[in-house]
């Protein structure tokens, strides 16, 4: 059996000839800024502008404590100085695994403009203020939804967790809702980033930025 073959016998699809030549644009050394956050942000401000579906979405990738890698999308809210922020559940397999290794890796795709940035880091905890002042910004489904939810653990049904939603609904009634003590936010120093722009014949664009002795330097890769 071919197992590049998807579909049924009256539609099928040859994943391995899916392909796309990327033609939206290029990446010189003349584009670039010397602070790599900073060019991080133009292009974000530039997905955000083209409207793209999810542009604060990543995927973040930690390791576990036995060593096995883990991959998930999660929603960037928030960019520092040398550092972006998310935020979970302290007790989510995310959140076990970096209190054994804060090395991650992170990606963002805007598909719509042919482009990738890689990240990697070391993840930390915010400060619990930090945390509670995003967590009070949030829509309040979203925070009785951090309440109700044990985040990665094993669950009957659906309707155990509309029970839970619905007991913590009734709890607070009214009143404004806490912040809970196993939630909150990761702040990852950012040790390396990657640019990627799609080009014809794929030869992208690809430019490294790293950091050391309290600087960014970069350089290009090959494709």
């Amino acid at each position: 059996m071919n197992r590049n073959i998807l579909g049924n016998s009256e539609e099928q699809v040859d994943i391995a000839n899916l392909r796309k030549n990327y033609t939206s644009g290029g990446l010189v050394e003349d584009d670039l800024l010397d602070d790599p956050v900073e060019f991080f942000k133009l292009w974000l401000n530039q997905a955000i502008d083209s409207e793209v579906p999810e542009p604060n979405a990543m995927s973040l990738a930690t390791v576990s404590e036995s060593g096995k890698a883990e991959n998930r999308i999660v929603l960037l809210k928030g960019v520092g100085k040398r550092s972006i922020q998310f935020y979970t559940n302290y007790n989510s397999r995310k959140g076990k695994s970096l209190e054994v290794n804060p090395s991650v890796a992170v990606n963002f795709w805007w598909a719509e403009l042919e482009r990738q940035v890689r990240m990697n880091g070391d993840a930390a905890k915010l400060s619990r203020r930090e945390s509670e002042d995003y967590f009070q910004s949030r829509p309040r489904e979203s925070q009785l939804g951090a309440w109700a939810s044990e985040q990665s653990s094993e669950i009957t049904n659906r309707a155990e967790l509309s029970k839970s939603f619905e007991a913590v609904k009734q709890r607070f009634g009214k009143d404004p809702i806490p912040t809970p003590g196993f939630w909150g936010g990761y702040n990852i120093t950012l040790n390396e980033i990657e640019f990627w722009q799609g080009r014809p014949g794929r030869l992208h664009d690809r430019i490294l930025y790293t950091y050391g002795d309290g600087g960014w330097t970069f350089k290009r890769l090959q494709p």
